[in-house]
């Protein structure tokens, strides 16, 4: 997350949902911030079947030749029409990011899954930048996309989870537990120009609870430049994070990501997933 080599970049996934501005807005921010290159990728899933007519009556050598012969072409025709279509889209997010104030923005388009693509594509990213909802759960009413987990699992990269408005950062809540997570979080934010200038309030909630852990966090930052508070507070993580959210009015958490199993630290007794859920606001997962 510190993305102080000049060849990291922010990567922005953005698929054909409403909220693919809004994701491409925070990843503007991000790379306005840390002045570091914005490429936007789509991936087209390969999985969707365009829609067509019934052919459940097509019966017969004659009928099964000429069948397979359509849905080709019709295949074809679908796959031209996404790459061409998602060839304008990208564009429009491009000239958008641009006008935002980033110097150097690009665009990629593939086919495929989107937590495979992350996993091929990851290397010389600094940031990855996704909605919390996208065109799936949207079609599902869902409050958390299906590609969330899967994305963040797939890669080794702090991960900036958004909401469906665009609010820049101005006050930052650190989830913190003293786990190497979050320890390399603190380390990588005293590093990294993304939240510099940000005041971070550092939490550690829950029934385990060292002083000491906070001071050294509070310490590293402070010594970085950052404008830092801290707490220490007994209760449930969930209720707990989001009751300083509020009262802070925090727009930025920053927290630990999932893991290979549900994330249940000395301080999280629950998922990530909730915790997100909990904060309604945008997170910065760290790995």
């Amino acid at each position: 997350m510190a993305m102080n080599n000049r060849d990291a970049r922010v990567l922005a996934c953005v698929d054909r949902s409403p909220f693919a501005a809004v994701v491409g807005d925070y990843a503007a921010w991000a790379a306005r911030r840390t002045g570091v290159p914005l490429e936007f990728l789509h991936v087209i899933d390969t999985h969707e079947a365009p829609a067509g007519r019934d052919h459940s009556g097509a019966i017969g050598l004659d009928a099964q030749e000429h069948l397979l012969h359509e849905l080709v072409e019709r295949d074809e025709a679908h796959s031209r029409a996404q790459r061409e279509s998602g060839r304008v889209f990208l564009g429009e997010l491009r000239q958008r990011a641009l006008a935002a104030g980033v110097r150097e923005v690009d665009v990629r388009q593939r086919n495929g899954v989107l937590a495979e693509a992350l996993s091929e594509l990851q290397s010389g990213v600094g940031l990855v930048v996704l909605g919390r909802r996208g065109a799936s759960a949207t079609r599902t009413g869902r409050d958390m996309g299906r590609n969330l987990e899967w994305a963040v699992r797939a890669v080794q990269r702090p991960v900036l989870a958004v909401t469906e408005e665009f609010r820049e950062p101005s006050r930052v809540l650190l989830a913190y537990d003293g786990s190497a997570v979050t320890r390399r979080g603190v380390e990588s934010i005293a590093r990294g120009k993304l939240l510099q200038g940000l005041p971070i309030h550092v939490l550690m909630a829950g029934q385990s609870r060292r002083a000491s852990s906070v001071d050294w966090a509070t310490q590293t930052l402070v010594s970085a430049g950052l404008e830092v508070s801290s707490a220490i507070m007994a209760g449930d993580p969930e209720r707990v994070i989001a009751q300083s959210v509020q009262a802070r009015e925090i727009d930025l958490l920053v927290m630990g990501a999932y893991t290979h199993a549900p994330l249940r630290s000395l301080v999280f007794g629950s998922k990530t997933t909730d915790l997100l859920r909990a904060s309604k606001i945008p997170a910065l997962l760290l790995r």
